[in-house]
């Protein structure tokens, strides 16, 4: 069956007879529910936005910070690759005395031989 378009009534959702003014006052009602949604969402966007700022801005303070160590870490690999040098060349001039004193030892051992 068809319904007639002179009805006064019509029908809700949940199977309840609503009149015109019951209708359009759900219209309404609806329609201020959706504007609240809408005030909602953009209050939720601003404050996304105000966040993304915010980790923006403490990821350059981070950035910067994490740039200034590389930079003094860099400098403390290039004093220690200095200070590996000197001890190379320290190694170096110990063996060296060690080869001299070998030498001392030999000529003494030598001397104490004659001597005895």
């Amino acid at each position: 069956m068809m319904p007639s378009t002179t009805y006064t009534r019509r029908r809700s959702v949940i199977g309840m007879t609503m009149t015109p003014g019951e209708v359009e006052r759900k219209v309404h009602q609806l329609d201020n529910d959706v504007q609240s949604i809408y005030e909602l969402l953009a209050g939720i966007s601003a404050q996304q936005a105000r966040h993304l700022n915010r980790i923006n801005a403490i990821d350059a303070k981070i950035d910067t910070r994490c740039d200034a160590l590389d930079a003094k870490i860099d400098g403390i690999g290039d004093r220690f690759g200095t200070l590996e040098g000197r001890f190379g060349t320290l190694e170096g001039r110990f063996d060296s005395l060690e080869g001299r004193f070998g030498t001392v030892e030999e000529k003494l051992d030598q001397v104490l031989a004659r001597l005895s």
